[in-house]
């Protein structure tokens, strides 16, 4: 009898299991005709809501995080600014050494002499990081920007989420110039700025196999951009 308890645990256990095995793992991306002109609207339910602003040192710029307001309910019918709303947080980044972290729908540029304020993009987007590449604005005077950010609803599941693809992207401090450096459908895996030779390198990978997922059976792509150079050319290179 003093068996039976881990005996139940033990079935439980193997049922557990068994159901993740059977969980199939959601492809970050989807194929089909409609890939190539994948787009997603703008979801007006959420409630959008700025950090105060931020100015990195050096720069003429103010940066205004923006994302959408974090509600926790008691109940599921509960209301924003009812009673039943348990908490709220009204945070949506973080400020590293240069770097601002978060879910941020969009970031919005103001010149410290003017009033008026741009956004960075006119699209849905999810902003993950922003860095200010300070080593290269102190040597060159470029002050540039690097974003890590989800531009496409790749899965096709009608949201632009953390279950779609990462990219590159770069801009001018205030958001000019601001263009996609990965190519579309590969996966941002990682970037690293080398500040002797002025460059951006970083790696890519894509599904060659076309099995919706990024595994050891698909190709990675080796990158740099001369942040010297004005056009960012994105270049290859080998090296394995």
């Amino acid at each position: 009898m003093k068996q039976f308890p881990f005996f139940i645990s033990a079935v439980l256990a193997l049922c557990l299991a068994s159901c993740k095995e059977q969980a199939p793992e959601q492809p970050k991306v989807t194929y089909d005709a409609k890939t190539s002109k994948i787009t997603t609207k703008i979801d007006s339910s959420q409630i959008a809501v700025a950090d105060l602003p931020i100015q990195m040192q050096g720069t003429q710029y103010l940066i205004h995080p923006v994302g959408d307001l974090s509600v926790y309910e008691r109940g599921v019918k509960a209301r924003y600014g009812s009673s039943s709303v348990n908490d709220l947080s009204f945070t949506i980044s973080n400020l590293g050494e240069y770097e601002i972290t978060g879910y941020l729908q969009n970031l919005k540029f103001q010149r410290i002499d003017s009033d008026s304020i741009r956004p960075l993009t006119d699209k849905p987007a999810l902003i993950l990081t922003a860095t200010y590449l300070k080593p290269i604005a102190d040597k060159t005077n470029n002050q540039i920007m690097v974003y890590t950010m989800i531009d496409t609803d790749t899965n096709q599941d009608g949201k632009i989420d953390t279950g779609d693809i990462k990219a590159l992207y770069l801009s001018y401090m205030g958001g000019d110039n601001f263009t996609k450096k990965s190519a579309d459908f590969q996966e941002l895996i990682d970037w690293n700025l080398v500040e002797f030779k002025n460059r951006l390198y970083f790696r890519t990978i894509e599904d060659t196999n076309k099995n919706g997922q990024f595994d050891k059976n698909d190709v990675l792509h080796y990158n740099y951009i001369e942040l010297n150079s004005t056009k960012w050319e994105v270049k290859n290179y080998q090296p394995i």
